[in-house]
């Protein structure tokens, strides 16, 4: 299942998710499958998460069931069932092979509202003429020194404008569209925002808004990830 988390949702925790989908899952009377032993759990699990306050169009999640359902079908029930913000873009039967694996980069877009779009471009210069970039990032296992550049496939300036309730342009924008490779440790997107700061002293005025746009597997030929649900389909075509 492919689904978004808008708005205010982006502030919900991955736990706080998984309670939602599983209320959810029961809600719309699907026979979800669980696991065995003592304290059983509904067999649904989560690839590539997005982080606490960041918006995405591509979250991925599997769900096993008892026995086969009409994916469309699942889609409604799903989409009627959770909150408003969780929206449930698709569903297919699953194939062959981990869809955590088909997951190897995503696309992001980060708007910084206020921020001077000629010391954008010229930070994303300075970002390309480095070597490495090294950041630092809290993680589980303490802090962490890692290269935000390696991971990196593509960034780019997109000048665009804040508009008001009526639509009219007030400021200019920079929009920030990247592809990151989903390498360990993960390189997300406040840690090139971190890189441009040390390598261009570029300092955003305003807290970014950053999407995903997509995820999936890495096309060799333009860099971007493609649907990671083609394989299944595919498989449903023969």
């Amino acid at each position: 299942m492919r689904y978004a988390k808008r708005g205010r949702l982006r502030f919900t925790s991955h736990r706080d998710i998984s309670r939602a989908v599983e209320r959810a899952v029961r809600r719309a009377g699907l026979p979800v499958a669980y696991s065995a032993g003592f304290n059983p759990h509904p067999k649904i699990s989560y690839a590539g998460a997005a982080p606490t306050g960041v918006a995405s169009e591509a979250e991925y999640l599997e769900i096993g069931l008892n026995r086969p359902c009409d994916p469309a079908r699942v889609r409604d029930q799903l989409d009627e069932s959770l909150p408003t913000g969780l929206d449930v873009l698709a569903v297919v039967e699953a194939g062959q092979g981990s869809l955590a694996d088909r997951l190897e980069g995503s696309v992001w877009e980060v708007r910084l509202p206020g921020a001077d779009p000629a010391a954008a471009e010229a930070a994303v210069k300075e970002f390309w003429a480095a070597d490495r970039v090294e950041v630092e990032r809290l993680t589980k296992k303490g802090m962490r020194r890692f290269d935000a550049r390696q991971a990196v496939g593509s960034l780019a300036v997109v000048t665009g404008h804040e508009r008001t309730a009526g639509q009219e342009p007030v400021q200019a924008c920079v929009i920030l569209r990247m592809v990151v490779r989903h390498e360990t440790p993960a390189v997300r997107p406040d840690d090139v925002l971190m890189g441009l700061r040390l390598v261009a002293g570029f300092a955003p005025p305003s807290p970014p808004e950053v999407t995903r746009l997509a995820q999936g597997p890495l096309d060799v030929m333009t860099g971007e990830p493609a649907d990671p649900f083609d394989l299944d389909r595919a498989g449903e075509d023969l």
